[in-house]
């Protein structure tokens, strides 16, 4: 039997962002904060394939330290504050923006891997040598 006909597709979104095996949906993907398992503790499925690399850093800067950023600037632009109040206001912001979904978006990503089966990329050879003999025969 193979393991599409033993496991139900999920939806990444539903694993992934609650941390759980995007094959069974029971086991953890992290060990820790960030640390990856090295496969699930109720499937077994190895988690090597998985390489979210910066994707989450990423996007947790474009959707949630740019927003703080221009904050910050908007804060000591109109208001010109001392820099404790940026320390107590602006610090804090970026914290609870920056740090909490980085979890949730790594395993996001992870479980988006699995679903699309996502692999590194390769050049298709063949499609290449059939439009170039296909421009040729057009001239």
């Amino acid at each position: 039997m193979s393991t599409e006909q033993q496991w139900p597709p999920l939806l990444p979104i539903q694993t992934g962002l609650r941390g759980r095996c995007p094959r069974c949906g029971q086991g953890h993907i992290f060990q820790g904060f960030l640390t990856m398992r090295k496969k699930c503790e109720a499937c077994g499925l190895d988690y090597s394939f998985a390489d979210p690399a910066d994707g989450p850093a990423f996007f947790i800067m474009m959707f949630a330290c740019i927003p703080s950023t221009v904050f910050a600037l908007w804060l000591q632009i109109t208001y010109e504050p001392a820099w404790w109040v940026h320390l107590i206001t602006t610090g804090p912001l970026m914290l609870l923006t920056c740090i909490p979904p980085l979890r949730p978006v790594k395993g996001w990503l992870i479980a988006s891997q699995y679903f699309h089966k996502a692999q590194e990329g390769s050049i298709d050879w063949g499609w290449h040598e059939e439009n170039a003999k296909r421009k040729i025969e057009e001239r």
